[in-house]
């Protein structure tokens, strides 16, 4: 069987568990207060161009997300976030059960609109009964999105700019930032993502972690108190180190943009395979992502040798298909699935 359901099915790059296995027997003291945490923190500011920034690392893409968007929020804010977004479809709730609604704006293959931001928050002060309302009090966005498609740069810098005009915190999902940097045509940089955001978060989860995300706060003003905010989510690891020496690692001769760039590449691979084919994406994905509208027929017969999601509920005759290539996929799993279309 070969595996293309998410980016997460292996365990670590062998590169991480190396230094996992090298740091083993070392005594260290807990929560990210460790000399390997201290140095990932180093690494990530200098990668990142900034310096003062506080960097955090949680356990998961869904805790830091609650942590995060909680911490920011007071207690008659929501979050605004596209219809398709992560933390609206995917996330169990997890939004709404720390007490903040979603405010859903519409979604343009997974992206959002700076004009439509805009539009939503004036709107909403236009209205005299706005003291009874959900305020918009950040904006959620996540590179790549839940299409694997990207932001341009232009784009990224519109939102930031409404955002900053409205005066509400920009926040990006980067769960899988790294395959978003290395996109097929991108312009945006990890640099211009700490630019333009108020806080992001740079994921290690699928991206080569056994487990691990590494939080950005660029805004000076924003999350003062992290720790315990992240301890009440139950994002915070009491072996901390074993995050600081993933990340580390990742960080380390260049390792999280080898991780997004090889994947992507087998990603452009597979999808050129299967456009040969006659078979065109649903949407124009750049990165590890590729979405297709496959005949339930040729589903059926793939899934006896591969693994891989349908998006959303069956179709009659055709479904929308997912397949995803990470660190762990090989040119040998591409051609075994181009072989058996």
């Amino acid at each position: 069987m070969i595996y293309f359901d998410s980016d997460y099915m292996a365990g670590a790059h062998p590169d991480v568990m190396q230094h996992l296995v090298e740091t083993n027997l070392e005594q260290t003291v807990g929560y990210g207060c460790d000399q390997y945490t201290e140095h990932a923190i180093q690494l990530i500011r200098e990668a990142c161009g900034t310096p003062h920034a506080q960097v955090s690392l949680l356990v998961g893409g869904t805790q830091t997300n609650a942590t995060i968007i909680d911490g920011i929020l007071a207690r008659h804010e929501g979050v605004l976030a596209a219809e398709s977004a992560h933390i609206n479809v995917h996330e169990a709730g997890a939004i709404e059960a720390t007490g903040h609604k979603i405010l859903i704006l519409p979604q343009h293959e997974g992206k959002v609109w700076a004009e439509e931001v805009e539009n939503y928050i004036n709107e909403f002060y236009r209205d005299e009964t706005f003291l009874h309302m959900v305020a918009p009090g950040m904006l959620y966005i996540s590179f790549p999105t839940e299409y694997g498609t990207i932001y341009t740069l232009n784009e990224l810098e519109a939102l930031s700019q409404v955002c900053r005009e409205a005066q509400i915190p920009l926040y990006i999902d980067g769960a899988r930032l790294g395959y978003g940097l290395a996109a097929d045509g991108g312009d945006v940089t990890l640099k211009d993502i700490a630019r333009l955001a108020d806080v992001f978060y740079i994921g290690g989860t699928k991206m080569g972690t056994l487990m691990g995300e590494a939080v950005v706060v660029t805004n000076p003003n924003l999350l003062k108190n992290i720790t315990p905010l992240t301890k009440q989510h139950g994002a915070l690891l009491a072996k901390g180190r074993l995050l600081g020496v993933q990340f580390e690692a990742l960080f380390t001769n260049d390792l999280y943009m080898q991780i997004g760039r090889y994947a992507v590449e087998l990603a452009m691979e597979l999808k050129e395979e299967f456009i040969a084919r006659g078979y065109e994406p649903v949407v124009d994905s750049p990165t590890n992502q590729q979405f297709f509208r496959l005949p339930n027929v040729l589903i059926d017969r793939l899934r006896q040798h591969a693994s891989f999601e349908l998006w959303g509920p069956q179709g009659e005759t055709h479904s929308i298909v997912r397949f995803v290539t990470s660190w762990s996929t090989t040119y040998n799993d591409i051609n075994q699935l181009v072989n058996l279309i």
